[in-house]
């Protein structure tokens, strides 16, 4: 397992601070973003946490995925790579 995470169903509006600090419950957050359109500068639902290490990204991934973040039941998974384009 990595230390990189998927979050997915995320409201709209989250930000990077919100995301990193509801993850901190986890464990050690190394980074936090939420991917965001280039044009409204609107989050497009879903972001990306990296955790300090493998075993805080899985307890991360056991306790946070379907809990409640801004009213939404969030999805967390492992992170996979990005495909060849």
């Amino acid at each position: 397992m990595t230390n990189k995470l998927f979050v997915g169903s995320l409201d709209y509006a989250i930000t990077d601070l919100q995301l990193e600090e509801h993850f901190a419950q986890a464990g050690k957050v190394l980074s936090a973003k939420v991917i965001v359109d280039r044009i409204t500068g609107q989050g497009k639902g879903f972001g990306f946490v990296e955790m300090g290490t493998p075993e805080e990204a899985k307890k991360a991934m056991d306790s946070l995925n379907g809990s409640q973040l801004n009213g939404r039941s969030i999805a967390v998974k492992e992170a996979t790579p990005r495909p060849e384009r």
